[in-house]
């Protein structure tokens, strides 16, 4: 260990990259190859009444056109399988895939694309999760806006009591924190080719982040057993999360196997940044009981995210900033509330620690503000307030090797910043 810890590293894909000999998907090129262009939703929400794919068929230099009706398996994917790769009815954002076309070049494909014909019933669309859940909102899903965990339409942790706490407190510090939808803008927007090999398996190279998570999902779309899928990947041009989710695979798999011709589909920049899944927004409200020596006594914290037309990730990280939301600090009584909500929007997924990143933001600007309440410093509230080991976290874990005090005053020393003797007096050993 001691050979690596602490030491530059060459990185051992670096010389690639810096002398563009690495191969990216978007290198590839197999001879007689297609390209796919998809029509997209131009609503944010409607169903389809009308789809005539006929007068694409038709034109010459088009290869195959592909609709939900072309899906051999199930026409679901997703860590919770509710996302069609082409939907069949409802549309519930704008730029959902509807149907795609394999031609010559992009540009046939494209004017095949312009020729199919749609008819779309306009519905009134809702992006802000607020309204989502209020009474009467339009519905994103016939089952409502709001993600029903097992405990009901939040995810709840307890620990101790928090209005006991607040009781004991001698201030009540509350504060409203947000964390607008961002977008990973990698320098590979997203791209797949597929093609039938030589030994008659559908072969696709991925930009995925995720190889066997999605091949699982991939196979049951295409009705194959996973011998029958060879799934290359391993080279992204960046992915910060947004490649752990499938956004072209799916869709030249299918085409591959319809046409059996090798084919490739890539986003455009502008796609990329309107229709893929991104971070999606979120809302922290904390409430924090403090005594006037600084010890926050109880923290009631309530969590939305938007997490778009689908499911995405979004459960999953509402879970888990649920989970840390509280910080690495030891509070005896906490009350936390999570909520996913559906709007007609793109997807949430992951992006950089995420769950994680936007919870510690809003919880590091709520321990300032206790500290400016109470009239305290800033780096004093966190000493104070940190987890030494044997301490209990939001759940009941029992911390073990906690190490925050002494990552804080290695942070002060780099920062220059001369902490008193009291707090490097301290230690995650003890209280």
């Amino acid at each position: 260990m001691t050979e690596y810890v602490g030491k530059p590293i060459t990185r051992y894909d670096g010389i690639g990259h810096v002398t563009a000999r690495t191969t990216y998907v978007d290198d590839i090129r197999k001879p007689g190859m297609l390209h796919i262009k998809v029509l997209t939703s131009p609503v944010h929400k409607g169903r389809i009444r009308r789809l005539d794919v006929s007068a694409a068929q038709k034109m010459a230099g088009v290869a195959g056109v592909i609709t939900a009706r072309d899906v051999p398996g199930a026409n679901a994917y997703g860590l919770i399988a509710d996302q069609p790769v082409f939907t069949p009815e409802n549309i519930r954002y704008k730029g959902e895939r509807i149907a795609a076309v394999a031609a010559v070049d992009e540009d046939t494909a494209m004017e095949a694309v312009e020729r199919i014909k749609l008819d779309i019933e306009e519905q009134t669309p809702v992006f802000d999760p607020y309204e989502a859940m209020k009474p009467g909102a339009p519905l994103v899903r016939p089952e409502g806006n709001v993600f029903q965990f097992d405990s009901g339409p939040t995810r709840k942790i307890r620990l101790g009591d928090v209005e006991k706490g607040f009781q004991e407190a001698d201030s009540i510090v509350e504060g409203k924190y947000t964390n607008a939808m961002n977008d990973h803008a990698p320098m590979e927007p997203q791209v797949s080719v597929a093609y039938i090999d030589e030994t008659d398996r559908l072969a696709i190279h991925t930009v995925s982040q995720d190889l066997y998570f999605h091949l699982g999902m991939l196979t049951a779309i295409f009705n194959l057993p996973m011998n029958k899928v060879r799934y290359i990947g391993g080279t992204v041009g960046g992915g910060f999360g947004a490649k752990n989710d499938i956004h072209c695979d799916h869709v030249a798999g299918l085409m591959a196997l319809k046409v059996r011709k090798p084919v490739k589909y890539a986003l455009t920049r502008e796609e990329e940044t309107l229709y893929t899944t991104k971070r999606g927004a979120w809302y922290f409200t904390f409430k924090d009981g403090v005594k006037k020596d600084g010890r926050i006594v109880a923290r009631q914290v309530t969590t939305l995210h938007d997490t778009g037309g689908y499911s995405g990730m979004g459960p999953y990280v509402v879970d888990k900033n649920a989970i840390l939301i509280a910080g690495p600090f030891y509070i005896p009584n906490i009350w936390i509330d999570g909520t996913c909500v559906y709007t007609n929007k793109p997807p949430a997924s992951s992006m950089r620690g995420f769950g994680i990143i936007n919870g510690t933001s809003a919880e590091q600007l709520q321990m300032n503000r206790i500290a400016e309440t109470i009239g305290m410093d800033p780096w004093e509230i966190r000493f104070i307030n940190a987890w030494r080991d044997g301490d209990l976290g939001a759940t009941q874990f029992q911390v073990v090797a906690a190490g925050l005090i002494e990552a804080m005053k290695r942070a002060a020393e780099l920062a220059g910043v001369k902490l008193p003797a009291h707090l490097h007096a301290m230690s995650s050993r003890r209280r």
